[in-house]
């Protein structure tokens, strides 16, 4: 099923449930196309479970998952992985083969999803790099990078396929501010310079100010607010409120 639009990403009414506990409870979120959209919200609140979702690595107990103008939840395989290669994915660890190198973790793309020669793999690869001033890390292993050379490798993996879409689960989890900014401000520039249409959860509050066009809150499996990021912020609700009143003090931090 196929359906023009201008939303590139809608969930209706989705629900999912781990045996008895219900995580989300009838979730609605639309997003335009082109635009950076945050969802924020407590640890716990199932925003990685909404997440994932969008790419399908979940399936939902009920609701529908539109993705490009396509049920994505009713997908057959072949039509699902034609679809999935036009959406990255940033793990909140990353999720690097750490027996690989940094460019081989994103040849490792490459040579499954193209039909680049191994010269153009390369040139790619080299040019994707650079974009992240991370072409003299290409020979590196992931044990042999900062925390934050980690992320910005694993986001370089993330679009070096070019896709329409990307999604990040935390993608500042456990960088310092100055770490923060860089990365966030990375995903800016994907989206200024590309056209991509990002959807992030977080609850780093300095990554949702930098990247965020629309913001939504979860709480309790619900979208309880949503809008700008001013919006959001300013909805009273105690959740909101103490969400938005938790220090950013007392937090590992890696350097880039």
């Amino acid at each position: 099923m196929s359906v023009q639009t201008d939303h590139i990403i809608r969930l209706v009414n989705l629900r999912k449930s781990f045996g008895r506990y219900e995580v989300l409870k009838g979730v609605d979120l639309d997003v335009m196309r082109g635009r950076s959209v945050v969802v924020m919200g407590g640890s716990g609140t199932g925003k990685s479970v909404l997440i994932k979702h969008i790419v399908r690595l979940l399936e939902p107990d009920s609701g529908e998952v539109w993705v490009q103008g396509k049920r994505i939840d009713l997908l057959e395989k072949d039509e699902l992985d034609e679809l999935r290669l036009n959406i990255g994915y940033l793990f909140q660890s990353g999720a690097l083969f750490d027996s690989m190198t940094a460019a081989q973790n994103l040849d490792f793309i490459l040579d499954r999803h193209t039909v680049m020669s191994k010269a153009e793999r390369r040139d790619r690869i080299d040019e994707i790099l650079s974009w992240f001033d991370l072409v003299d890390k290409r020979a590196h292993f992931p044990s042999e990078l900062s925390g934050g050379q980690k992320k910005r490798i694993a986001l370089a993996r993330a679009i070096v396929l070019e896709p329409e879409i990307l999604l990040y689960d935390e993608p500042t989890t456990g960088l310092d501010p100055e770490s923060v900014r860089t990365v966030a401000e990375l995903i800016v520039s994907l989206r200024e310079e590309r056209g991509i249409t990002s959807v992030a959860i977080t609850h780093d509050i300095l990554c949702a100010e930098i990247i965020a066009d629309d913001a939504f809150f979860l709480h309790d499996g619900r979208i309880i607010a949503g809008g700008s990021l001013d919006e959001v912020r300013a909805f009273d609700h105690p959740q909101v409120r103490n969400f938005y009143g938790q220090p950013l003090l007392n937090r590992p931090t890696t350097r880039l």
